[in-house]
């Protein structure tokens, strides 16, 4: 189903290449664009930039990546597909913090961060293009508050929340080096 056969590595993707030919198309360019630049908002820092928040809040962009590498796994992996949660969100104390991704994420390494957020949008593109169309809906036992949403709204929701948070990391990377804007 999916164009790029399940996989887009963001070192080649800019933003919205060509014209969409399909909803499907469309869904996933504005998708994998709000990837792509939280990505790159946090590439090429040191751990302590990554650590770094803006004056007020306690967003720090190594969270954002962390959270949202967490989130592609719960919609798509977890959610959609009815896999069970991967390492480390399986194994995470969770009781204990219920942030705990925005907060352990002070512990990883930029590499590690970027390769589990890497990951994770991978195993949501492989979802994605295994699903027979947008119209698939989530198993019904998975339906929380939102209820038993299909495909398209789970990407809707996606580009929603990429959109939300990739603002965070824009005023968050401007406070660190200047660098604003896509």
């Amino acid at each position: 189903m999916d164009s790029n056969n399940g996989v887009s590595p963001r070192s080649e993707y800019g933003g919205m290449t060509r014209s969409p030919q399909t909803e499907l198309e469309a869904l996933e360019q504005f998708l994998d664009f709000y990837r792509t630049v939280l990505a790159r908002k946090a590439e090429g820092l040191t751990s302590e930039q990554l650590k770094l928040r803006a004056a007020a809040s306690s967003l720090t962009l190594g969270g954002l990546v962390k959270h949202m590498a967490l989130v592609e796994d719960h919609w798509f992996t977890n959610l959609f597909a009815d896999e069970p949660m991967p390492d480390p969100w399986a194994s995470a104390s969770w009781d204990d913090d219920p942030d705990w991704e925005m907060t352990s994420a002070r512990e990883d390494s930029p590499s590690d961060l970027l390769d589990l957020y890497d990951l994770a949008c991978d195993r949501s593109r492989v979802v994605v293009a295994a699903a027979p169309s947008l119209d698939t809906a989530m198993p019904a036992k998975n339906a929380g508050r939102h209820g038993a949403t299909n495909l398209r709204w789970i990407m809707l929701h996606m580009i929603e929340e990429y959109a939300r948070h990739t603002g965070h990391a824009d005023l968050i990377r401007e406070a660190i080096d200047g660098q604003s804007g896509d």
